[in-house]
């Protein structure tokens, strides 16, 4: 097996473990949402639901050229943004209807995330010269990790004061997160189609 050869099998193992980990989270998200009626929540299992889907166009590119792997990345800068406009939706609402989220069922949620994000964030990094599709994956790790920080924090603050804007602040912060490592990976993906193109 050559070194390419080697590098596309640790690639691909490690896309594989991230989207099956993501996937599990991201269901996970979904019924602590609605069941703790969590704008924080509900928004980290979109996000880990677009992670997901992230990881799976990474693994279609990687049997294919660097073209295919520009096009994946690009497409996941144009999801994180997508992501952040229905978050900022969704807290629109709450806002406006209210909610009244359950602070420790935010905070167990948010504690167990932090681990399964923590890990993929690990193996993605320990990938030598990821190209500009690993990257984009990167990016998404690190942007939940950090949400899940906010998660555990607006938890406690809602179990504390009895109040949602702490739950709608965090939903808020993540549509920032999400909107920051959109321009970063599509910034990153054109960067790489010039070089391709031969273009200064």
């Amino acid at each position: 097996m050559t070194a390419a050869d080697d590098k596309k099998t640790r690639e691909r193992r490690t896309l594989w473990i991230v989207l099956i980990l993501n996937a599990g989270i991201s269901a996970a998200f979904f019924v602590a949402g609605l069941t703790a009626d969590s704008s924080a929540l509900i928004a980290n299992g979109v996000d880990n639901l677009s992670d997901s889907v992230v990881y799976l166009l990474s693994l279609i590119a990687l049997s294919r050229g660097a073209i295919w792997k520009t096009r994946a990345a690009t497409v996941s800068g144009v999801m994180l943004l997508i992501f952040a406009v229905g978050i900022m939706l969704d807290v629109a609402r709450r806002y406006l209807y209210g909610s009244e989220p359950i602070g420790s069922t935010m905070m167990i949620m948010s504690a167990v995330a932090a681990v399964v994000n923590f890990s993929c964030l690990r193996l993605l990094q320990q990938l030598k010269e990821p190209d500009v599709a690993m990257r984009a994956a990167t990016t998404f790790s690190f942007n939940d990790f950090i949400s899940n920080g906010g998660i555990l924090i607006a938890g406690a603050l809602v179990m504390w004061l009895g109040t949602n804007w702490p739950d709608l602040l965090v939903g808020v912060a993540t549509a920032v997160i999400a909107v920051m490592g959109g321009i970063e990976i599509l910034v990153d993906a054109r960067s790489e189609r010039r070089g391709e193109e031969g273009q200064p």
